[in-house]
């Protein structure tokens, strides 16, 4: 069972060609668009959305980040495997505390009620991974939707 838990269910997740594997919400319109990175390295599982962990690495200076792109109060990094040794949660996790870190939306709804979350550190070095966001709270503990949450799809 713990060899399922670690190593079992996760999958690499390989670079995209057209280079859309990182992407920040707008401030403007809040649609997501894709950054300037590379080092790109990901795992994901299909047996959970909020498995997804991604590493990689940008060029692209805090003030435009700041300036361009919606920017979150909090963001707790999940635990990786710790074979996916380029994500380390407490690091990242203590880099927010100090406010040496940003954190961003990345996208809105990535999965259903799931939100991809982007952290960036001062040395260029990002992370990524997926959080329930309010709606998909609400949907999964099966309570009735508010008005500003979409509707569940169809499954």
């Amino acid at each position: 069972m713990y060899w399922l838990q670690v190593y079992g269910y996760y999958e690499p997740v390989p670079a995209s060609s057209n280079n859309d594997d990182v992407k920040l919400t707008l401030l403007v319109d809040e649609e997501s668009e894709s950054i300037l990175y590379q080092n790109f390295r990901a795992i994901d599982s299909e047996s959970s959305p909020i498995r997804y962990r991604a590493c990689f690495e940008t060029s692209m200076s805090a003030a435009l980040l700041t300036e361009t792109y919606v920017m979150l109060e909090k963001a707790e990094p999940r635990n990786a495997p710790g074979w996916f040794d380029c994500f380390d949660a407490k690091e990242i996790g203590a880099a927010l505390e100090a406010e040496e870190a940003i954190a961003f939306l990345g996208q809105k709804d990535v999965h259903y009620g799931i939100d991809r979350i982007v952290v960036i550190l001062p040395d260029g070095r990002g992370f990524a991974w997926n959080e329930i966001n309010e709606c998909g709270e609400i949907a999964f503990d099966g309570k009735h939707l508010p008005e500003h949450c979409p509707p569940r799809p169809i499954e």
